[in-house]
């Protein structure tokens, strides 16, 4: 009987920089890679994914971000999740709203609930001192992540331009209203 090993999850620290930044690059570079002229493409990387950027989230205590691993045993993460203070340009955003800034599994590891799992932490985390209303953006060609946002209680209610490099990308902003302890 083949059987299939449990995923572990932790919280990322400080001295994950380098792993979360190989990770960040390589799941965003499958994932839409393709979208973009190369020197738009390493422009976001280093922008968004330098040891140095990572480093300072990875110490803020108002940003939390989770480590997907195979399971246990594993040294390389396959995943990982970012939440924090809400920073998505819509008019509704308030101060104490949440935000899932990032989720991401590599390739040939995502399906098995991980997602979910990945979300559902962070989510936990955004919502530990109560309900709130919680944000997440999604790229508009992005169905599949629209559908499994959408399972999660997140609803379309705007868009702007996510920049890649000098690449505008059409992006979706979802919310989820703050749920009573009941829902």
């Amino acid at each position: 009987m083949n059987r299939r090993k449990a995923a572990m999850i932790r919280r990322a620290t400080p001295a994950d920089t380098e792993a979360l930044s190989a990770l960040s690059r390589t799941c965003f570079t499958q994932t839409f890679g393709h979208l973009y002229d190369p020197a738009d493409l390493e422009a976001f990387l280093t922008e968004a994914y330098a040891p140095d950027i990572l480093h300072t989230e990875l110490e803020d205590p108002n940003r939390a971000t989770w480590l997907l691993f195979e399971d246990a045993t594993d040294e390389a993460p396959i995943g990982y999740v970012t939440a924090c203070p809400a920073q998505l340009p819509h008019p509704d955003v308030a101060p104490g709203d949440g935000e899932i800034q990032r989720l991401y599994i590599l390739q040939g590891h995502q399906g098995a609930g991980r997602g979910t799992a990945l979300l559902n932490t962070a989510l936990e985390w955004l919502e530990r001192d109560g309900p709130r209303t919680l944000w997440i953006g999604v790229w508009s060609e992005n169905y599949g992540a629209q559908r499994f946002y959408a399972r999660h209680g997140f609803e379309i209610v705007g868009d702007y331009s996510f920049m890649v490099g000098d690449h505008a990308d059409h992006e979706l902003i979802t919310r989820r209203p703050a749920r009573l302890p009941s829902e």
